[in-house]
């Protein structure tokens, strides 16, 4: 790959942003790994590199995850992400690009304009939130916006927060990987980037677990929605470039 120290820079990054800002790293790796390859194979790397993102997210957050928020969120994002992998074959590179940078757009727009926007802590709402968030992941690479706007509903303290939707992803990456594997996404040429990625996963999750203790997740929170907006601001410029 041309420029790999710039995309490994650029994968850190999004880790970090990823775990501050509880959305998941998928939200700028995503729209950042495709000016390196093609879509579909950063659907394959990402979901592999996610395994791992989400063990490290564990393996430092582990401490009081909520087992009921796991079953009734995640069962639904399994079952679902395995629909959106399988639907992700049938669809042109080009529009499955395009969807995510609108979904970058409105998901930030959204949570800046309406900060205070909050979802009730239902059943209903926490398997709604699984499907959506689940079909997502497998369509576009990610669903880490949605899900953790449901995780929200519930007040759960930072690491509680970070480890519950660390093993739901878990699952959700899981899963997909297969089916990405079986859809032909995963490729040899590109499996040397795997051990590196699980490198930035550790330091990034670290870091990012150093700025929680000192600077306000809200605050934060804020500079990351900006970011991804800008992601997809720029990702829909390149469509239309090329």
């Amino acid at each position: 790959m041309e420029n790999l120290f710039l995309f490994i820079l650029l994968a850190l990054i999004a880790e970090i942003l990823g775990t501050v800002g509880g959305f998941g790293s998928s939200l700028f790796f995503i729209p950042i790994a495709s000016y390196f390859m093609d879509f579909h194979s950063v659907l394959g790397i990402t979901a592999v590199f996610h395994v791992m993102s989400n063990l490290t997210k564990i393996a430092f957050f582990r401490k009081g995850f909520d087992k009921k928020l796991i079953l009734s969120i995640g069962i639904p994002a399994v079952s679902f992400v395995i629909v959106g992998a399988f639907l992700s074959k049938y669809l042109e590179t080009k529009f499955l690009e395009l969807l995510l940078a609108i979904f970058l757009i409105l998901v930030s727009l959204m949570l800046l304009i309406f900060k205070k926007l909050e979802l009730k802590p239902t059943f209903t709402n926490a398997v709604g939130g699984g499907i959506f968030s689940g079909l997502l992941a497998g369509l576009l690479g990610t669903g880490g916006a949605i899900r953790g706007m449901v995780l929200a509903a519930y007040g759960l303290k930072i690491e509680a927060f970070i480890a519950t939707s660390a093993i739901i992803d878990l699952g959700i990456d899981a899963s997909r990987s297969v089916v990405y594997f079986l859809n032909g996404y995963v490729h040899k040429d590109d499996l040397y980037l795997i051990p590196i990625l699980f490198l930035v996963s550790v330091l990034g999750t670290f870091i990012g677990k150093k700025i929680l203790t000192r600077v306000s997740d809200l605050q934060f929170k804020s500079i990351v929605l900006i970011l991804v907006l800008l992601t997809g601001l720029s990702s829909v410029a390149k469509i239309i470039m090329n």
